[in-house]
This record gives structure tokens, sequence and C-alpha cells, in this order.
């Protein structure tokens, strides 16, 4: 793979925006809403979305499995309203093997053939993670038996800072190898702003024999009190000058948007001068911003014709 050092002197001149871009393919997450509100502005955002031909589109699990109706729901929708190709989360968080295998027989049935499987969060207050005593004790196992019931795509989840669970980058690459070696087909990241340490971390990933494609997972940043706050749960590293960046614009909602759509497409074009054709973008089912990064990055809508008068 191209590494960033390799291209500076060649893009030094110009633009980071200057090179042409007609190879990128791009993902979206959503997440089920809890309202008819939430329900209308996540539905008026996949149709915004789907302009952008994605490859797929993943649809998240609550922590101990607290979404599965909802999930269900929105996923079945996709299916049946739009060319969208849809994943669902799955995990194996308070759920015996059987009331999981159930839900995975219940979407092959229902024409999904994607599915993201991940552990999953304990539900708040639990006091962290522990298996179900009858149920899949990890996502490698999860992995296997969603394996052995039908042949789904399955993604899943990767830590280029470390899960928050490990203690060391070896038993994060461990755990990431046994994922893949259980029949994951991709992997695709928690979210991070140095496009460095995802490709330290892909570096590392080949030293362990993980061939799967390794999609980066970009998070635009709508409020940065919040993300401070997902980056705290999960591990992740906020640049200090990315809080610099964002000081002062909690009022003034635009500019926000105007200077995090700045930020993502500028990682996302060095991750591509990089080598990286995949994205996965965490959307907080808000289409604009997605929307915009993906314009700047070079991936856009087909052009409409131009209606003739008659």
């Amino acid at each position: 793979m191209v590494r960033l050092v390799d291209t500076i002197g060649r893009r030094s001149s110009g633009s980071l925006f200057a090179e042409p871009v007609k190879d990128v393919n791009v993902s979206f997450e959503f997440f089920p809403p809890k309202t008819p509100k939430m329900e209308e502005t996540l539905w008026a955002s996949i149709k915004t979305l789907e302009e952008l031909n994605p490859s797929f589109v993943s649809v998240t699990y609550g922590a101990g499995g607290s979404t599965r109706e909802r999930t269900h729901k929105t996923v079945k929708r996709i299916l049946d309203e739009t060319s969208l190709r849809p994943a669902a989360h799955l995990t194996c968080v308070g759920a015996s093997k059987d009331e999981v295998n159930a839900v995975v027989r219940d979407y092959h049935a229902a024409g999904v053939r994607h599915l993201v499987a991940l552990r999953g969060d304990a539900p708040e207050g639990a006091g962290g993670y522990s298996p179900h005593p009858e149920g899949y004790k990890n996502a490698a196992d999860l992995v296997a038996g969603v394996r052995g019931i039908a042949d789904f795509d399955i993604s899943v989840a990767a830590y280029p800072e470390l899960h928050p669970d490990s203690g060391t980058l070896a038993a994060d690459l461990d755990n990431l190898k046994r994922k893949i070696d259980a029949g994951a087909n991709r992997a695709i990241t928690q979210f991070f702003f140095d496009p460095d340490t995802y490709f330290r971390f892909l570096d590392h990933a080949q030293s362990y024999g993980i061939d799967v494609p390794i999609v980066p997972g970009i998070l635009p940043v709508t409020n940065f009190t919040t993300l401070k706050s997902f980056a705290a749960t999960c591990g992740a590293a906020v640049p200090q000058w990315m809080g610099e960046m964002f000081e002062g614009l909690d009022d003034r909602p635009q500019t926000r948007m105007l200077v995090a759509a700045s930020v993502a497409s500028e990682m996302c074009r060095q991750l591509y001068a990089g080598g990286v054709r995949d994205f996965h973008f965490y959307t907080l089912n808000r289409a604009e911003l997605t929307f915009a990064i993906c314009h700047m990055l070079g991936h856009r809508a087909p052009a409409q014709p131009i209606a003739k008068e008659a």
C-alpha cells in the first residue's frame, strides 16, 4: 500500500483535492429511530444518501440488544423501499445462542445477506461485559455461529487505538485474527482522526496475517462535546488541534458543519492518497454533512439528465 510519506513530494505543489477520484466505494451507518420525528429525519437521510449508490448501509443494534425490534424493522424497510443493500448489526449480549440464531434466520428469510457481527456493549449499569450462560461468548464465536447458519457476508469491528477492554495491541490483534479466521469477510474500524494511526494499524494487522479489507470508519463531527464523550467511551484519541478548531462554535451550527466537512474531507483525501478506496461513514442519521464529505472526496451522485421541453 502507498503511504502518505510516499506522496508528499508529488502533492506538495498542489491541493489534496486536485487528484481526480473515480474509484471510491462508500458505505453508511444509521441507527434505528426512537421517535416519529427521528424516524422522519432518518428516512430523509437514507433517501438523500441513496443517491450516492453506497456499497451497503448498516443499521446498529443497541447495548444488550435493546433496539432489536427497531433494528429489524429499519432493515426490513430499507429492503422493501430502497435500492440499498442493508447490513444488520448483530450482537451476542444478553441472549442465548438459540435467540441469536433465530434473529439470524429471520434476517436471512427477509432477504438480508450482510451482517455486522459484534460482541456488543453491556447494558448501562451492568458493570462490564459478561457472556450469556447459554450464548456466544464473543464476536469470533458469533461469526462462527452465523457461518454455520447461512452464507452471509460478515463484517466485524477493528480498533486502531485498541478496544477499551484490550490490555495490549497484541491481544487486540489476536482477537481480530480469531474473528477473521472464524469467517469474517472484512473489518470496519472504530473512528479515528489521524491517518497515520490507521496506516500503522494496517501494518500491524498484516504482520498478524490478517489479509481481509480493513475499512476506515469516518465520524464527521456534528457536535464536539458529543464527540469527546464518544471518544472517551471507545478509547479514540481526539487531537488537541481539533478541539481548537471547533472552539467557540457551539452556537454556530452552520459554521461548525463547514469546518467539520473540511476536516473530514482532508483526512479522507489523505487516506485516499495512501491507497484507501473504501470508506465507511458513521452518519448519526444526518445526511448533508456526509454527502458533502463524499462530494469533496470525489464520490458523487450520478448527474440527472436534463428534461427536454415538449
